[in-house]
């Protein structure tokens, strides 16, 4: 692993991978709590139309620059960061960087274009209310951060997306997409040396020509002190066939070293992909109660949201409930034993081990590390702060995140 930061300011993580294929990403560290003064949702719009055309390539261009290779082009936004990321033949790696700055740095926001993919955002966001089972969770870390810039919904709304014209969009980029607000990182199977000599070469040839100059990144602003972080319960009926539900509370922040490796230990343990997590194994694998349960747990620069997603049955919404409170409240009066603790180590450090194998998944969490802390940790960096994870350390993040003073929930029906 080579990491450092450009003289424009930008940041680098690269990899050497024994692949055929190389992995890009560009992460910017502007998401949809940057969008103060500007119509809700620009964020996720701005990432759309970034593809719509630049200085130099028109939108069905820029679509088959990698598509013509065989590569691959994507996008997406967070509540904290927009990233373009490509994957291609690593022989292709340099022209995949150089597209991903591209869109970044030369977009020109075409009035038609614009207004074309004005379209597919709306559609999108009309879709998205047609899933109960992803509108009540953002509804719930709406209601859950309300007061602050996490409230506002990554996709914004039809009436928000409406106000958005391409001199915001041009402006929103020329203020936020900044050198030291930005990240590539590269997995690719070349010599780490060669490959940081070659990217520098790029970004100077990329930022100079535009006056680029370094910018200090901005601090998140807290979430408001003054934001009541109080527990409630909603119920908003849908007329839906399927109840949809969410259980959570506000969780430890990216910051928050080791709580955070704690929680999502924990989450991993309630409500992670395996079916022998214990939400999954008591509510769907052994009543069936439920055709899937899962605990997620979100980081952000200032705060953090663990939440318990599910949907049942009307008629078994009740049973549900019970079964998750008797479930966390064990976890909050009784620690788990050395045996049960290693053997939830085990499938964590496993499950890691297996996901880090993955190209595009490791390229993706080398820029949000980078991007957080300037820094990504090693394998044995990483299993160590897991290993040294106590049975104590759960019990006492599992009394913080649920108990009943702090445990919200919000059920659509």
């Amino acid at each position: 692993m080579t990491t450092g930061t450009s003289p424009q300011g930008l940041s680098y993580a690269l990899r050497r991978s024994g692949r055929a294929v190389a992995f890009c990403a560009l992460t910017i560290g502007c998401g949809t709590r940057d969008e103060a003064g500007y119509p809700a949702g620009i964020a996720h719009f701005t990432e759309h139309t970034l593809f719509r055309g630049t200085r130099r390539k028109s939108a069905s261009a820029i679509n088959g620059c990698l598509e013509g290779l065989g590569g691959e082009l994507n996008a997406y936004t967070t509540k904290e960061e927009i990233v373009l990321h490509a994957t291609v033949l690593k022989e292709d790696w340099k022209k995949a960087v150089r597209l991903l700055l591209e869109l970044a740095t030369e977009a020109t926001f075409p009035d038609a274009e614009v207004e074309t993919e004005r379209g597919v955002v709306l559609d999108e966001i009309i879709s998205y209310k047609d899933n109960p089972a992803e509108d009540v969770y953002d509804r719930f870390e709406s209601l859950l951060f309300e007061g602050s810039p996490l409230e506002t919904p990554i996709l914004g709304t039809c009436a928000s997306v409406k106000k958005i014209t391409p001199a915001m969009l041009r402006q929103f980029v020329s203020e936020k997409f900044i050198p030291s607000r930005m990240v590539l990182s590269v997995v690719a199977d070349m010599d780490e040396a060669l490959l940081e000599k070659q990217l520098l070469n790029i970004l100077s040839s990329t930022f100079s020509a535009k006056g680029h100059t370094p910018s200090v990144t901005e601090k998140k602003a807290d979430v408001p002190s003054g934001v009541s972080p109080s527990a409630f319960e909603k119920v908003v009926n849908k007329h839906h066939h399927e109840v949809n539900a969410v259980m959570g509370s506000r969780a430890p922040s990216l910051y928050e070293t080791p709580e955070r490796l704690v929680c999502a230990m924990l989450a991993n343990i309630l409500g992670g992909p395996a079916s022998n997590s214990l939400l999954n194994k008591e509510l769907r694998e052994k009543k069936g109660w439920v055709y899937g349960i899962e605990c997620s747990y979100t980081q952000y620069a200032d705060t953090g949201i663990i939440a318990i997603s599910f949907g049942c049955d009307k008629d078994n919404l009740e049973d549900c409930r019970k079964a998750i409170a008797r479930i966390l409240a064990r976890l909050q009066e009784k620690p788990f034993s050395e045996r049960q603790l290693a053997a939830f180590r085990r499938q964590l450090l496993g499950q890691l081990a297996i996901g880090s194998e993955a190209g595009e998944a490791q390229c993706l969490s080398m820029g949000k590390s980078m991007l957080a802390w300037g820094l990504v940790m090693s394998p044995e960096e990483t299993r160590a702060a897991i290993t040294a994870i106590s049975a104590q350390d759960l019990q006492k993040m599992a009394r913080r995140l649920f108990a009943p003073d702090q445990l919200s929930t919000l059920i659509y029906l």
